[in-house]
């Protein structure tokens, strides 16, 4: 399997799908499908970087926690990502999450801005190992 996400048609909301062969590179799909629904990320440099950690005994809480948190990033110091270098490893039942987060201040003069992500919705939101990795879908609300 290669990492991959895509959109599905929604009504009013953006939904998003995305695999991967290992839980990393599914966070850094979902991550970087956040954030390009914002945002041109073809704009964006990499001068920032932002050290983002979590831990949750289930792993579908851990990713609505870390997206929550890139658009508590966005909304709080007008940050906006564009790569991820993210570790999960699972310790003592919980899983942790480490990732250090690159991209650059949104000015609004050089970036192409896209949806107002409102928040990450638990409806609809799933992440399930499957036979050739890691399965997520995220609803957006916009």
């Amino acid at each position: 399997m290669k990492a991959s996400r895509k959109y599905l048609d929604h009504t009013a909301d953006i939904l998003l799908q995305a695999e991967a062969p290992t839980l990393s590179e599914l966070f850094e799909q979902c991550a970087l499908a956040v954030e390009e629904s914002q945002v041109n990320l073809n704009s964006v440099e990499c001068v920032e970087t932002k050290k983002i950690t979590g831990e949750n005994k289930k792993i579908d809480l851990l990713l609505f926690d870390f997206l929550d948190d890139l658009l508590f990033y966005k909304d709080s110091e007008l940050l906006i990502f564009k790569k991820f270098d993210i570790k999960i490893k699972l310790n003592e039942g919980k899983y942790l999450l480490d990732c250090l987060a690159y991209g650059d201040k949104i000015d609004y003069s050089k970036h192409e801005t896209d949806a107002e992500i409102k928040a990450i919705t638990l409806h609809l939101f799933e992440v399930k190992k499957v036979e050739s990795g890691w399965w997520a879908q995220v609803l957006l609300d916009i």
